[in-house]
């Protein structure tokens, strides 16, 4: 599928998206990251760009924050223009990097009260802002204690707490959940879920863990080698890859034997007395092996069905890329930003 088919399928929802990138190119000398990349992203939604290392998954972040430079293309967020309009651009959003930027020798409370002097939000907005978003993300209790105390879960809310004092519209979010137990991982997903129903915020999530997209992303962009190759719902990329099939496993090998010959099956286990059907999907090839088996009163032992899921989509239309987006560029450092600190 092509850019042109994603503009006319944005064109047609008729949706003032809050995040719009029309040609996006980078290249490093001979080497081109970004290959002419489209985006649209709706307000109060969770968008997920999923790649290879190496894709342009990271170039795409620090461009549309201000950190570094395109070589074209045209980009607006909040509305506004990224190339004429950079300032407000970052005051519109905030970043959470995979990397924590929490101090661990100051408390949870003072972390958050630096922030809001960067803000500059003044003396009294500032405390009551700190006392929400310490009640919010549940570190009330421990606002007080240094945040090298503190557990891998509890960094990780305090860093996008940290992020929150500023009441951004849009959040860059950076693999949110690397290296939490399960628990905390899905204490981070309700956080993401709530600040986008509760306060309409869009999120801009990458991560690793595609069980991670498939949860929060209301649509995903696949990166290949610098080119935009699908993007959908979870729903819609699943249906984009072959593979699904429902697994039979009969009760004696009479009814195998029957079932084997009409069944269509693509593979067979003798000795397990398994049978694999192809399904293409939804309720139909399922519907109809029911009914053949109950008219042939064939007895099953168990029966499965598997799907394809973002893992099969990952594999199937990504590539590997040779080497990384640009050596020098994957972690620029970072000056300061005059207007307003981006996190």
């Amino acid at each position: 599928m092509t850019n042109a088919y994603y503009r006319g399928q944005r064109e047609a929802d008729g949706a003032r998206p809050f995040v719009s990138v029309t040609g996006l190119r980078k290249s490093y000398g001979a080497h081109r990251v970004l290959d002419g990349i489209d985006l649209a992203i709706g307000q109060g939604t969770v968008f997920s760009l999923l790649g290879p290392n190496g894709a342009g998954k990271t170039t795409t972040v620090q461009i549309l924050s201000t950190l570094i430079k395109p070589d074209a293309g045209d980009i607006r967020v909040a509305g506004h223009d990224l190339a004429r309009q950079p300032d407000q651009v970052r005051a519109a959003i905030g970043v959470t990097g995979q990397f924590s930027a929490v101090d661990g020798l100051l408390t949870g409370e003072e972390n958050l009260r630096l922030m809001a002097d960067l803000l500059h939000l003044g003396r009294a907005a500032a405390r009551t802002r700190v006392r929400e978003l310490l009640d919010r993300f549940d570190l009330t209790a421990a606002a007080r204690r240094p945040a090298v105390t503190y557990s891998g879960g509890m960094r990780r809310r305090l860093d996008l707490a940290m992020t929150m004092v500023g009441t951004p519209r849009l959040i860059f979010l950076d693999e949110p959940t690397t290296g939490l137990d399960p628990r905390s991982r899905r204490t981070m997903w309700q956080i993401v879920r709530d600040l986008v129903r509760q306060d309409g915020v869009t999120i801009f999530l990458t991560t690793q863990y595609l069980e991670e997209a498939d949860e929060l992303a209301d649509r995903i962009a696949l990166l290949s080698q610098g080119r935009l190759v699908a993007e959908g719902t979870p729903e819609q990329l699943k249906r984009m890859v072959p593979g699904g099939h429902i697994v039979v496993r009969f009760a004696d090998p009479d009814g195998y034997r029957r079932a084997a010959g009409h069944l269509g099956a693509t593979s067979a286990d003798d000795a397990a007395l398994t049978l694999q059907i192809p399904d293409p999907g939804g309720v139909r090839t399922l519907r109809r092996l029911l009914e053949w088996l109950d008219t042939h009163a064939i007895d099953v032992a168990e029966l499965s069905t598997h799907t394809p899921d973002l893992d099969d989509v990952f594999l199937t239309l990504t590539q590997e890329h040779p080497t990384q987006e640009h050596p020098t560029q994957e972690h620029p450092a970072q000056g300061p930003i005059t207007q307003e600190p981006t996190r």
